[in-house]
């Protein structure tokens, strides 16, 4: 499948979860049309919750279209499994499958919060359970450790890496031969 031609829809937070994942995606070669949609106030976990299952059925009825579906929701003080439940649940209630591994639906979900992984790619000793400070009205502050993940990501993270940075590797993994 030629990448230029792939539509990518990001379903995520806020607006710093919205530039790591364009920045990361561009840097990974994606040259397709790149749309957000993310929360503007309000409690972004909740509103990816809310808005996952009409994602689904957006990308699901676009079969002839090359779509990509990406998902940033923080696990916060919650699980990664209890998340991607909550989202299968979010399916169910709306009459519709769980995701299906065929799909080009790659769901990531940062423990704590995206500010966990943009802290250990600077470099810093992290753990899953603190909250790392944003980088309000400074966002693209990432961009720099984003592009050292695009390489790590494929090359191996470092056995200190967080866990969940980790399965969001094994999804992007999983995700790109859909895409060939």
């Amino acid at each position: 499948m030629n990448q230029r031609r792939v539509q990518i829809v990001l379903l995520c937070e806020d607006r710093q979860q919205e530039v790591f994942a364009r920045h990361f995606l561009k840097k990974r070669g994606f040259t397709g049309n790149i749309r957000a949609n993310f929360c503007l106030k309000g409690a972004g976990e909740q509103f990816v919750r809310d808005s996952y299952a009409a994602e689904v059925k957006a990308y699901r009825s676009k079969n002839y279209l090359s779509v990509i579906l990406v998902v940033l929701i923080d696990a916060d003080k919650e699980t990664i499994e209890k998340r991607l439940k909550q989202l299968d649940d979010a399916l169910i209630a709306d009459s519709q499958q769980i995701r299906q591994p065929q799909e080009a639906i790659a769901i990531f979900i940062p423990k704590r919060n995206i500010e966990t992984w943009i802290h250990y790619l600077q470099g810093e000793a992290v753990d899953e359970e603190t909250e790392y400070s944003k980088f309000t009205k400074n966002e693209s502050a990432c961009k720099p450790y984003v592009e050292s993940l695009v390489n790590q990501c494929y090359q191996g993270l470092d056995a200190n890496a967080p866990s969940s940075l980790q399965a969001a590797c094994g999804e992007l993994k999983r995700i790109l031969p859909l895409l060939e």
